[in-house]
């Protein structure tokens, strides 16, 4: 069963979440979706890459919403006999000095040319371990730093080792994120020098690693970043680790799981060229390539405008380049695509919530991972002025985005929310929809008329939910950080909030009402042709450039083949 896999893939992607499919409750957000788009562009483009995470039986989170605002997190549990197949190999890592066994589950997602690509997902759930050890691979992000160190040792050591135990012959490591930099300490194992002495760390060859390894890190601030103090390292690992070397590679006063990835890898990416450039500021000495994310034009693109594209552009689905014609699309097919969108969307809405939104007033949608840095409530920031706006041209606002359960500040913007909504009343229109996922987010980026992103800069890496809104003709409103400065000709393919400068002090919620009034509301009412003119040229400019085919390329040919 899996030496068709073991033959041919000689790439191994790892990541801690990975979005396979709505039911798979094994991503939290942005993360894990970027992840799943590239297994799906992986098997688009027949790329032999292997992916590693974990099996995460209870998911990340279930949302509910109670009746004064307040998110409650309940489990999220799948069945991974489901989807997916157990392999017969198992691995040990010593944690806290007993033996930790992990046993993967294969899942194999089939692209749509019938080319199969090979997910792992690892688990501890094994009558071997002790019952303190068979709940690490249960919840995404769940837990204190303790639980979260074994997660990432099951992930880095043991993942490296359940390739080996498989018969992958891997060629090249790909870390999506820090949480699987171990891996790197394992390749030094078997890297050593044959004389090694007290300055290269007993005999560790670090280049010999940074060969094999490939970094792409997502976040731009250096608080963001996975560290662990090493009284806990030396707990969990004190012997089956040379700490002294963990230390040279990782910063004295602790691990640090990007420093070290960085340390070991020997090519380097941010997921825009923006973040490259914050994080060559962040790691001064490191050489930081930029390769902007992109979307999976297939999974994420509603189904009027696929059939839409399937008529004129029938190669669009592999080649999403096909899509810079769609400015030559005729105006009436465009709208009317869509209009079958927004129906369903709202339709939907009135089915979940019992809200029912009108059809022809302009509707926003916002859905985020809920944090401070995302600043949803810089829409809500005046809500007398959002009032004013209203009375001349109506709007309506679709919201939906998790908190995760120890983010305090991302649970009161929640609440917040909440109380926004009331006070608004029939006035501004709002609608929270609750328990965002894959599935969710198909319809929100694909139903709302403008898809509205206000990070703080420089705190957004990149950013992907834009992308999929452009897919489906909606145009952005955004503040100029992370993929969107790239993306963003103003008043062309969508409008810039703020400016792009980082030294420019401003004032974006003033910036974004000012958009809303003069531009976004007037041309959507009163210019219907050169809003669809707009919408043609988001489609052909960003549909075209900031899809997952793209990138998955530039990592072939720029990282994988060096």
């Amino acid at each position: 069963m899996i030496d068709e896999f073991t033959r041919r893939s000689r790439i191994a992607y790892f990541s801690m979440e990975i979005a396979l499919r709505p039911e798979i409750h094994t991503y939290a957000g942005g993360l894990g979706i970027l992840a799943g788009d590239t297994v799906r562009s992986c098997a688009d483009l027949e790329l032999p890459v292997v992916f590693v995470t974990l099996v995460s039986r209870m998911g990340y989170l279930r949302q509910e919403i109670d009746a004064g605002g307040r998110q409650v997190e309940h489990p999220d549990p799948w069945e991974p006999d489901r989807w997916a197949r157990r392999l017969g190999a198992k691995v040990a890592v010593v944690i806290e000095g007993r033996d930790v066994w992990i046993q993967p589950w294969l899942y194999r997602h089939r692209g749509s040319l019938g080319y199969e690509i090979p997910v792992l997902l690892l688990d501890t759930v094994l009558d071997e371990n002790a019952p303190e050890d068979r709940d690490i691979c249960a919840s995404l992000y769940g837990g204190d730093d303790a639980y979260r160190l074994s997660q990432e040792i099951v992930l880095g050591i043991g993942g490296y080792r359940l390739l080996r135990s498989l018969g992958f012959d891997i060629e090249t490591y790909h870390m999506n994120e820090g949480h699987s930099a171990l891996l790197a300490m394992e390749l030094l194992h078997g890297h050593r020098r044959p004389n090694g002495g007290p300055a290269d760390h007993a005999g560790f060859d670090p280049e010999m690693a940074r060969q094999q390894c490939v970094f792409t890190t997502h976040t731009p601030v250096e608080a963001g970043h996975d560290r662990f103090p090493y009284d806990l390292v030396m707990r969990k690992l004190d012997g089956t680790l040379d700490i002294p070397a963990l230390k040279a590679l990782s910063g004295p006063d602790c691990l640090n799981m990007t420093r070290l990835a960085l340390n070991l890898s020997g090519y380097v990416n941010g997921v825009a060229k923006r973040h490259a450039e914050i994080s060559r500021r962040l790691f001064p000495g490191y050489r930081v390539h930029a390769i902007t994310n992109g979307v999976h034009v297939e999974t994420w693109t509603c189904d009027s405008f696929a059939r839409l594209y399937q008529d004129h552009f029938p190669q669009w689905r592999h080649e999403p380049e096909a899509l810079m014609l769609a400015d030559g699309l005729d105006d009436g097919e465009v709208w009317k695509a869509h209009r079958q969108a927004k129906l369903a969307f709202l339709d939907r809405i009135a089915a979940e919530t019992g809200t029912r939104l009108a059809p022809d007033v302009l509707t926003l949608g916002f859905g985020r991972r809920m944090t401070g840095y995302k600043r949803l409530d810089l829409l809500f920031s005046d809500l007398d002025r959002l009032r004013t706006l209203a009375r001349g041209q109506p709007f309506q606002v679709v919201v939906s985005g998790k908190a995760h359960p120890r983010d305090e500040g991302g649970k009161r913007i929640i609440e917040a929310i909440h109380r926004c909504r009331d006070a608004l009343g029939g006035d501004v229109p709002v609608v929270f929809l609750p328990n965002y996922d894959m599935d969710l987010a198909r319809s929100l980026v694909s139903g709302p008329d403008v898809w509205l992103n206000t990070p703080l800069p420089p705190l957004e890496a990149s950013g992907t939910s834009g992308m999929k809104a452009a897919l489906n003709g909606v145009l952005n409103l955004g503040v100029l950080d992370g993929w969107w400065i790239e993306a963003c000709i103003d008043g062309t393919t969508g409008w810039a909030i703020g400016d792009a400068d980082l030294g420019t002090a401003g004032d974006d919620a003033e910036d974004l009402y000012r958009k809303l009034e003069a531009d976004v509301l007037p041309l959507f009412y009163g210019d219907r042709p050169r809003w669809i003119w707009m919408m043609k040229q988001s489609i052909s400019k960003i549909a075209s450039q900031f899809n997952s085919q793209r990138m998955m390329r530039r990592y072939a040919s720029e990282a994988y083949l060096r």
